[in-house]
């Protein structure tokens, strides 16, 4: 009677390890599966410009990268009577922008920068 008593806890062992084995294969395969997920995920560039431009007028966005040309004005999104967005999926490389009233009066100083997948608030002023 001792040997089979033996024998069905080896076997009881022996399966309770390949159960353990299993579990920690699916825990790994699961991890690795959201990894790869978040890499895929497409970052959001935004450009945010707080000013009032007055009623009436639109403010556009001029530059390069993701799109932006120096020749031609993008019009920007209004949200409320001084904030003005643009957003782009399509950033992979540094922006370098300027705003625009009516796509004719830029904004004074310096050209803007902005990196991909970051959120870029600024407060340009006019002479006009």
């Amino acid at each position: 009677m001792t040997k089979k008593t033996t024998k069905k806890t080896a076997t009881k062992k022996s399966v309770a390890k390949k159960v353990a084995s299993t579990k920690t294969k699916k825990v790994a395969k699961t991890a690795t599966t959201k990894k790869k997920a978040v890499r895929k995920t497409i970052s959001k560039t935004t450009i945010a410009a707080r000013v009032d431009v007055g009623f009436g007028n639109n403010l556009y966005i001029r530059g390069e990268g993701a799109g932006l040309s120096w020749d031609v004005g993008i019009l920007m999104k209004n949200l409320s009577p001084y904030e003005w967005v643009w957003e782009s999926k399509t950033a992979s490389s540094p922006l370098e922008y300027k705003f625009i009233i009516n796509d004719e009066v830029w904004a004074n100083g310096g050209n803007l920068f902005a990196k991909p997948g970051e959120t870029s608030i600024s407060a340009p002023s006019f002479n006009w």
